[in-house]
């Protein structure tokens, strides 16, 4: 892992990470930067369906090119592609396409009859999945680009979607021991399917546990990605209950977690989660009703960090200032994008100086 062929500096962005990861602080946070590179490699046309969209391996690979050619990744930025397809591995469900999202049919399940949720790689979808996601990885080599683990959604926010989140919320209520069952079940067919692929990659691809996509992070040791969007409709209590079982199954699974948190109305789960010794690292999205990642969430990202684990945030570059000099660098990693490489580079060595008097 000496080189990655669209991050130049990757050395030190390796070191830096890795200390952020071990909550050494050095002289800034760790800060992803991206700008255009100036290149102009051509996009591909658009496919003619929304299915191509996701699921055609030329289209993908060839945005992929453009993306990574036209972009400049600097500081801590980790040239990445997120290969959305991941969503297909539904736990068995039939999802449908638009340009922007993948969605899922409705799927019947029987609540007097035990749930039957798996993962099976010879599946139609699972199969479609596996050709894009080899291709990026083929597209990757060894070490020009992170693939990592795909996206796969936890199986209690799929389970939401196939059955229809009123289904499933009266689930919860009518039927719990079932849902536990199958929160659970379906959790362990998600850590299942992680592992295949990794297995995929791990010989030929140094990066066959990364993450790479909308919110890309590295670690010196595996981990796992996950979330629970539906939490924003669940009690503390029913959390702890219906999510927290499949949180410690992907945490067996995949490693320590980098956990999603979903606006607001998730909030009021964040103390259990601190608590969770095998949870490393949160990264906030704030509700469309709140304001956007910056100052007037400091006493959210301060309680993280109270509790030793890192906070990841996507920010607009005038945030990053009030950010770096209010918070602990030694467990923090911003994400933002700048108009050139050269206010990039500035917003880098400008960092080192707020740290100093932050």
């Amino acid at each position: 892992m000496g080189k990655v062929r669209y991050q130049q500096d990757w050395p030190e962005a390796r070191a830096r990470l890795t200390a952020l990861w071990r909550g050494e602080r050095l002289d800034r946070p760790c800060i992803a930067v991206q700008a255009p590179s100036g290149r102009q490699e051509p996009w591909p046309p658009s496919p003619a369906t929304a299915e191509a969209r996701w699921l055609d391996p030329d289209y993908i690979t060839a945005a992929a090119r453009a993306t990574l050619a036209n972009t400049w990744w600097g500081g801590e930025a980790i040239p990445g592609v997120l290969v959305m397809a991941g969503w297909t591995v539904c736990l068995g469900g039939t999802p449908r396409f638009a340009p922007e999202t993948i969605w899922w049919e409705p799927r019947p399940f029987d609540f007097e009859r035990p749930p039957e949720l798996g993962f099976e790689p010879h599946g139609p979808w699972v199969q479609r999945h596996t050709r894009v996601y080899l291709a990026v990885a083929a597209l990757a080599g060894r070490d020009e680009f992170l693939v990592g683990r795909p996206c796969l959604l936890p199986a209690n926010d799929l389970l939401s979607m196939l059955m229809g989140t009123e289904r499933f919320m009266l689930g919860l209520v009518d039927h719990p021991e079932w849902m536990r069952a199958a929160i659970r079940q379906g959790g362990a067919a998600q850590g299942r399917a992680m592992q295949y692929y990794q297995e995929r990659l791990r010989v030929d691809h140094d990066f066959w546990y990364g993450q790479a996509g909308w919110m890309p992070f590295w670690a010196p040791e595996p981990y796992c990605a996950t979330q629970s969007d539906v939490s924003c409709m669940l009690s503390p209590g029913m959390f702890d209950e219906f999510v927290l079982p499949e949180l410690e199954l992907l945490h067996q699974a995949g490693g320590p977690l980098w956990y999603h948190l979903d606006g607001g109305d998730a909030r009021q789960h964040l103390p259990r989660l601190l608590s969770l010794p095998w949870l490393r690292v949160v990264q906030y999205t704030p509700a469309p009703s709140e304001p956007p990642n910056g100052p007037a969430h400091l006493a959210l990202y301060r309680q993280v960090q109270a509790s030793g684990k890192i906070v990841h945030l996507q920010v607009s570059v005038e945030h990053v200032e009030p950010l770096v000099r209010g918070l602990d660098p030694g467990l923090l990693i911003l994400d933002t994008r700048c108009p050139s490489i050269a206010d990039g580079q500035e917003l880098l060595r400008a960092a080192v100086r707020w740290s100093r008097s932050g």
